[in-house]
């Protein structure tokens, strides 16, 4: 088995391959992948990302490597709709369970028209590889498989990395060993 330090250099050798970044070899499948993780190795993962973020050049890779975070979306969509301090008077009188659905309401988590992914597609260059980040952080807040069934009748043309932190098998997401997602069939396991 290998340690996550080989895994992520595996995962940096897959993405700078053209075939990866042209959805080749996919049976026609958009390129969508899991990095699954364990969520105590959190910290190590967001660095190797920064540093790969940090080394990637379009001029010398051939492809932009877009990160993003799906809390600092969220948060920003928040307080871009003035809606944060309503957040944190709405879940002490109501608690997290209702501030969770009110906030899915907003930003239309469960639609294709998600502003999630309105964000993500309109701020996605023509040649890119996408890393999308901070699932943790988003629980219970945003579920990840909504994030990517709707972002893939948004997004086809470049290959999208979600990393998890916790256990993707190629048919179900569990997050932090306990929390089960729901099923998210299209996504092709990254790195084993």
């Amino acid at each position: 088995m290998q340690s996550l330090e080989e895994r992520l250099d595996a995962a940096e050798r897959i993405i700078k391959t053209e075939s990866f970044r042209k959805n080749k070899g996919l049976g026609n499948e958009v390129g969508y992948y899991v990095f699954d993780y364990p969520a105590e190795k959190e910290l190590i993962v967001r660095e190797r990302i920064k540093y790969m973020k940090g080394k990637s050049s379009k001029w010398t890779d051939g492809f932009e490597l877009v990160v993003y975070d799906l809390y600092d979306i969220v948060i920003d969509l928040l307080e871009k709709e003035g809606f944060m301090e309503q957040c944190f008077k709405f879940e002490k009188k109501r608690g997290m369970e209702r501030i969770v659905k009110a906030v899915g309401n907003l930003l239309q988590v469960n639609d294709e028209t998600s502003l999630i992914v309105e964000y993500i597609q309109e701020h996605t260059p023509k040649d890119a590889v996408v890393f999308l980040v901070g699932i943790g952080k988003c629980y219970p807040m945003l579920r990840s498989h909504k994030v990517l069934n709707n972002l893939n009748q948004a997004i086809e043309s470049v290959p999208v990395v979600m990393f998890y932190p916790g256990k993707y098998d190629g048919q179900e997401l569990v997050l932090f060993s306990e929390i089960k997602d729901d099923n998210y069939y299209r996504a092709f396991k990254l790195v084993d």
